[in-house]
């Protein structure tokens, strides 16, 4: 089995960074659900709906596509049924954020640019299944996906040091 390319910690210190953007983020975002709700498409709002949606439309993007080629396929190298089962839901789930996300960038871009004609319901409704496929989403993976992936990482790692001649 070849190593994959996350063969020091500061890989998974690059995407745990990454989920910290990703919650900041999604903090702002749920400021903008109520924002919209209160004051409309306002100078703020628009300021918001930019960042956000420029954040999950390419960080957040990238942070997902690191997930599935480095993370991922360790773990289901692993032979742990209970584990493989675990990152099929993981990568299922990255296909429901992207859905879910390829309607609200939309709304999120029309904002931005000024545009009051997001229905605010529609908007509210599409926010709240992202946050939630999100926040679950990390959460699965910093207690499960993450710590596994990082103990595998170690065991290959001293597997290939003590085959390694002195």
């Amino acid at each position: 089995m070849s190593a994959a390319p996350l063969a020091t910690p500061t890989g998974f210190e690059v995407l745990d960074a990454c989920h910290q953007q990703i919650l900041q983020h999604l903090t702002l975002l749920t400021e903008l659900v109520q924002r919209i709700e209160a004051e409309g498409v306002d100078s703020q709002a628009q300021q918001v709906a930019a960042a956000v949606e420029a954040f999950f439309s390419g960080t957040s993007r990238q942070h997902h596509q690191e997930e599935e080629k480095n993370v991922f396929p360790l773990l289901l190298s692993s032979g742990n049924a209970e584990l493989v089962a675990l990152v099929r839901v993981m990568q299922q789930d990255h296909g429901w954020i992207e859905e879910n996300w390829l309607e609200l960038a939309p709304q999120l871009r029309a904002m931005a640019s000024g545009n009051a004609w997001v229905d605010g319901a529609e908007f509210q409704h599409n926010a709240d299944v992202f946050l939630t496929l999100c926040r679950s989403h990390i959460e699965l993976e910093e207690k499960m996906i993450y710590p596994e992936a990082k103990a595998s990482r170690a065991r290959s790692v001293a597997s290939r040091l003590a085959r390694v001649p002195l």
